[in-house]
């Protein structure tokens, strides 16, 4: 029995060492990818070489030394373009969502900030790397349901840990109280929904007004230790928000409570805050940007939000925001499908955002909202070597990912995707009997 279970082992431990040596891993060194157009996002376009030493970028431009011992990769024809940022999804916290062991993002109750999306997020999701072959290397990962479902997370897509994919950013969700029908088809009764979202508006303001007697306890705890601070993990989250330690993301849609948001955060004096969604935002265009508040929208491709409204009002939103003044990113709001971010800004851009904002939408600014941008979101030297080099428009279908680099890890092209397209591509004619 024993030389039986000695011999399953041996056999177990072969298979998995055959399977590890046919999967490619992500790679760190010294690259010089040379003879390359290079969008640099903040300062133009570059044509030349651009250096990667110890993981961030040491040089671009046309004149670069390639030091002795560096791996060169040739980008003719290829154009660098920095990693692309989705500012909203749930890739990493859920895999199947007709299974709900792999279902990750929502937890019980209507208050839970405290709950960390990062600690969720599995690494080794099928998602992962079908998205980041299209240049999408990094996503803020958004729990969902309840009024403050949780703390999202910004994860680079590679890594074996969770925290080895966190690019540096959190914030705490609101789910900001709708006063509107869900659909046309809500049962809700006038009296109960205005009943209903008075209820969501006390349990709101209960909690930050506990939040902010929280942050008040803790500042008198830190001057005198004979201060007593009880331990509430929910109201602690909150009171970093009331602090500025940790951004506020509101969750908001309709126009009426997009407006009804905006006063709430400014009577409640919150000290940093986006909006998320937006979905109605270009109807408000300009109390947004009176308020100075960033916002991140999306889905674009997407049906209008009332049956009178143009085909195209969600694909022309981000251009109205913009031009009204508004800070506009884009997200997928995707889970799965992810990896078609660059096909919502492609929308964006053909319907009056235009191509360099668009682009701008899901690289820099985004990483601004988020306060990455000092290592993320455009190709600047000692910036994060997060970036991708591909055969033309990275918003254009036909456009493919050559090469992919995620905080200087050559990342191989592969995903679940590409294997089955191989596998189907040159598939065998089978055994004839």
């Amino acid at each position: 029995m024993r030389k039986y279970l000695f011999f399953l082992s041996l056999i177990a431990l072969l298979a998995v060492n055959s399977l590890s040596a046919q999967v490619a891993k992500p790679r760190k060194g010294n690259f010089a990818l040379t003879n390359a157009t290079i969008e640099t996002i903040t300062n133009g376009t570059v044509r030349g070489t651009l250096l990667i030493q110890d993981g961030k970028i040491a040089a671009l431009g046309p004149n670069v030394a390639i030091p002795s011992g560096t791996e060169t990769i040739d980008c003719k024809g290829l154009t660098i373009y920095p990693g692309m940022i989705d500012g909203g999804t749930q890739v990493g916290l859920s895999e199947v969502a007709s299974v709900s062991l792999t279902e990750d993002f929502d937890e019980i109750g209507e208050i839970s900030p405290q709950m960390e999306a990062l600690t969720a997020v599995n690494p080794n999701g099928a998602a992962i790397a079908v998205t980041r072959v299209s240049g999408v290397t990094t996503a803020l990962t958004v729990p969902q349901n309840g009024l403050f479902p949780g703390t999202a997370a910004l994860i680079n897509l590679v890594g074996y840990t969770p925290d080895q994919m966190y690019a540096g950013a959190r914030a705490v969700v609101m789910n900001y109280p709708s006063a509107s029908r869900r659909s046309f088809f809500d049962p809700r009764s006038d009296e109960d929904l205005k009943k209903e979202t008075e209820r969501n508006q006390k349990v709101l303001n209960d909690a930050w007004e506990q939040a902010s007697i929280f942050a008040q306890i803790q500042t008198a705890a830190a001057k005198d230790p004979s201060v007593q601070v009880n331990y509430n993990p929910e109201i602690a989250q909150l009171a970093k928000v009331v602090r500025g330690e940790l951004p506020l993301m509101v969750e908001v849609n309709q126009a009426d409570d997009i407006l009804a948001a905006i006063k709430w955060v400014q009577a409640k004096q919150v000290k940093r805050v986006f909006f998320s969604g937006v979905a109605e935002g270009w109807r408000v265009a300009d109390a947004l940007a009176k308020a100075n508040i960033p916002v991140i929208v999306g889905p674009v491709q997407a049906l209008p939000t009332r049956a009178s409204d143009r085909y195209d009002s969600r694909y022309a939103a981000p251009g109205i925001l913009l031009k009204a003044g508004v800070k506009v990113a884009i997200r997928s709001n995707e889970s799965e499908n992810v990896r078609n971010l660059p096909f919502h800004a492609g929308f964006a851009a053909a319907y009056g955002m235009g191509k360099e904002a668009a682009l701008r939408a899901v690289t820099i600014v985004p990483a601004q909202i988020f306060g990455v941008d000092k290592t993320l979101g455009s190709l600047e030297v000692g910036k994060s070597a997060t970036l991708f080099a591909a055969t033309g428009d990275p918003f254009e279908t036909k456009t493919q990912v050559r090469h992919l680099f995620i905080d200087g890890y050559l990342v191989p092209l592969d995903s679940r995707h590409i294997q089955l397209y191989e596998e189907f591509l040159h598939r065998a004619t089978g055994v004839k009997k």
